[in-house]
């Protein structure tokens, strides 16, 4: 039986959030933003949301205010984001309404929530696993609509949940409703229909709109969840009585019949009934329902007399501040072996693992039996345990963004992508989640997570194995890219992006790995000692030209990171002296100060790439370069890349051909 005053407060939250919706309605050209409103779907948000505790997580998707009302916020807290203040304390005036991120300490805490349908799944799920990894207290709510269950990601994050038997529920709201198309003419079954493909996932299917049913159906699902018995998910059937949003209005598509029929099953008059049934009194509701009005009133005048965000924060929380920022440790010990480049990346990796527990490994093939297709991982799994260093199946888009939900609870990820031409299918949680957590949240979820990438054209990769990706991977702000050339550099720079706050992508060409590309021998260098790290954003003079060659004006200089190193190594040996190379080593944040004294010093530059040089990373640079240094120079800036074809072919004298080596 629950208690008549969490009823009592179950009815105000649920009349504030009519209220709250009535006064956006009144107030259109004040609330001109675009929103969505929990309308229809009150009883079965507030069921969860009372039994949350504060180790908690929840994820909440856009239509979820009713959520963050029962869990603690106030009604002005949501109205100072719908109306973009500088004091919203989710994004402070920088991301939709009911779109939170929260760590308060006596609340669920809330990751970075995006607007992209289905795509918190994998971020909760990462999230849950992370709990369980670090055998913290908590679960994790995942809450989606219907219509977002059709997600191929949805898919992946809920293998993951099963296999693992995360706490992790997730909850359905099913609406029928995927803005204007219907769910019969757009899929062929319900949530709980498809959760039957998932043999371990506990699926269960209730009437959302009855309070009661839903509190206590909630308290069963969260006991076993607590329990370690495994995830659920539970569709929780409602009416859509709002707008889709604001903007794409209700009346667009839907006609008065089909309004009036969902208007039955408003859980708010279902309480109502349920309340006066149970012995409370007309006016007993309508001082509560006054008293909601007030409140909504009262935080509506506090909300739009807040001030707006100044503009001079815009370029605020992009990424956290990094511990990093001066090299450190002995680059070069005293009678220390030459290693190659996969050997300096997995000693970095151990080095790490054993200094911090919450570092985890995970990726296709780096698990025990294998330890990675190029040997990347081996032994890592024997000296640290398939807890902390394991496989996942293909699965791109988790492997990329369970890193937000790990980051966020304390584990520190580093993840790998087998091939650079297989990291599409997860940009979209590279894009979506990843890069704007940090600043979409005001800095408090900053998702710190190493992502390896091995790339490059090698041997006889061929289209699909040969591929570079840093042009495609810079368009995206809020990331971190960097591309050693070098044992020593993979090695500091391994350890940098582990204690960088931020995502941060190691591309890791295949072809120095070993150092079995001829030329490439320089790639072998001594181990630095544990201590060694290089700060991102600090380019390195490999070669310099003599000041002879300078004074004459017969020197220049190469610009350039990865295999185009050894590549510009190999061709300066016809000019003695007369060519300064630069190692950018890291792509972005990118060493500016170095790369212009180097044009402004020689007057003649070449920046090289094996990426396709039309429209690419380098061209960039060239733009950059003349921009910047253009009274110095005594010729264009000149670009060298890969021919402009969209693959390499298989045969490796074509191969090397597209190279352009």
């Amino acid at each position: 039986m629950i208690e008549q005053q969490l009823l009592h407060k179950a009815y105000r939250l649920m009349y504030a959030s009519v209220c709250m919706a009535n006064k956006y309605e009144e107030n259109r050209s004040v609330c001109k933003y675009v929103h969505s409103t929990s309308l229809g779907h009150q009883a079965i948000q507030l069921a969860v949301a009372f039994q949350l505790r504060p180790e908690d997580w929840v994820s909440p998707y856009y239509r979820d205010e009713s959520i963050l009302l029962g869990i603690g916020m106030e009604p002005a807290d949501l109205m100072r984001q719908l109306l973009a203040k500088a004091n919203d304390p989710f994004s402070g005036g920088r991301s939709y309404y009911s779109h939170p991120s929260l760590n308060d300490a006596d609340k669920p805490r809330i990751m970075h929530q995006s607007s992209a349908t289905g795509m918190q799944v994998i971020p909760a799920t990462g999230a849950a696993h992370g709990l369980q990894m670090l055998n913290k207290p908590g679960l994790v709510v995942c809450s989606l609509g219907d219509a977002s269950m059709t997600e191929g990601e949805v898919a992946e994050a809920l293998q993951v949940a099963v296999l693992h038997k995360l706490p992790i529920l997730y909850l359905v709201q099913d609406n029928g409703w995927g803005i204007s198309a219907t769910a019969t003419e757009s899929r062929v079954m319900s949530a709980v229909q498809y959760a039957q493909g998932f043999p371990g996932l506990t699926a269960i299917e209730i009437d959302g709109t009855d309070f009661a049913k839903c509190y206590s159906t909630v308290a069963d699902v969260l006991q076993h969840l607590r329990s370690g018995a495994g995830p659920v998910l539970l569709q929780a059937n409602v009416p859509l009585l709002g707008h889709h949003t604001s903007g794409v209005r209700k009346e667009f598509y839907r006609n008065e019949n089909e309004l009036q029929q969902e208007a039955e099953r408003d859980p708010v008059q279902k309480l109502k009934t349920s309340l006066l049934a149970q012995g409370l009194t007309p006016a007993q509701l309508q001082d509560i329902e006054k008293a909601a009005q007030q409140w909504v009133d009262e935080a509506f005048e506090a909300a739009q007399a807040s001030p707006d965000p100044d503009a001079a924060t815009v370029t605020q929380h992009v990424f956290a501040p990094t511990p990093v920022l001066e090299e450190k440790g002995n680059r070069q010990p005293a009678n220390a072996a030459a290693i190659p480049m996969v050997d300096a990346a997995l000693f970095a990796i151990r080095e790490i693992m054993q200094q911090h527990p919450e570092a985890v490994l995970y990726g296709q093939d780096v698990g025990r039996r294998l330890g990675g297709v190029f040997r990347e991982a081996a032994t890592l799994a024997d000296q640290f345990g398939d807890n902390r260093v394991f496989n996942t199946a293909i699965q791109e888009a988790y492997i990329i963004g369970s890193t937000a939900g790990m980051s966020a609870v304390g584990v520190k990820p580093i993840v790998e992508i087998q091939f650079a031409d297989y990291i599409y299918p997860g940009f979209n949680q590279l894009v979506t989640e990843l890069s704007k957590s940090c600043y979409l949240s005001m800095g408090k979820f900053p998702v710190s997570a190493v992502i390896r990438v091995p790339t490059g054209a090698y041997g006889g990769g061929g289209p699909y194995h040969s591929g570079s990706i840093e042009s495609t991977l810079l368009s995206i702000k809020g990331i971190k890219v960097v591309y050693p050339s070098n044992a020593a550099d993979m090695k500091g720079l391994m350890k940098a992006a582990f204690f960088d706050p931020n995502p941060v992508v190691m591309l890791e060409h295949k072809g120095l790995y070993w150092s079995k590309v001829p030329g490439t021998d320089a790639a072998k260098t001594p181990e630095p000692d544990a201590d060694y790290i290089i700060p991102l954003g600090k380019g390195r003079i490999v070669q310099a030209a003599s000041e002879a060659a300078i004074a004459a004006g017969e020197s220049c200089c190469v610009i350039t990171y990865g295999m185009g190193v050894h590549w510009a190594i190999g061709a300066a040996k016809a000019f003695a002296q007369q060519v300064e190379i630069i190692d950018l080593r890291s792509l972005y944040p990118l060493d500016e100060a170095m790369m212009y004294a180097a044009v402004q010093k020689h007057g003649k530059c070449l920046v090289l790439t094996e990426e396709q040089q039309a429209h690419s990373y380098a061209e960039s640079l060239a733009g950059r370069i003349q921009q910047h240094c253009f009274q110095y120079l005594d010729a264009p800036v000149q670009v060298m890349g890969a021919l402009d074809r969209q693959l390499y072919p298989f045969m490796y004298s074509l191969n090397r051909l597209c190279c352009q080596q």
